[in-house]
């Protein structure tokens, strides 16, 4: 069963957070030839001020989370 955590800052929409999930579940799929309904994927999102980059602290960032 394969089980796929993706962390990201918080932000998207939940269309486009169902967009990524979808992807994410038809990519194992295709790659490993895990059946659908074993696959698990989830979101854990946080906070922009919990988060650093390159030495930046993301809420320093002049751009929105990508």
């Amino acid at each position: 069963m394969p089980l796929i955590q993706i962390n990201m800052l918080e932000g998207r929409t939940p269309e486009q957070k169902k967009a990524l999930l979808s992807a994410v579940t038809e990519a194992v799929h295709t790659s490993i030839g895990a059946s659908l309904p074993s696959i698990r994927v989830w979101v854990t999102e946080f906070p922009a001020h919990d988060y650093m980059a390159e030495g930046v602290w993301q809420p320093e960032k002049a751009s929105p989370p990508a």
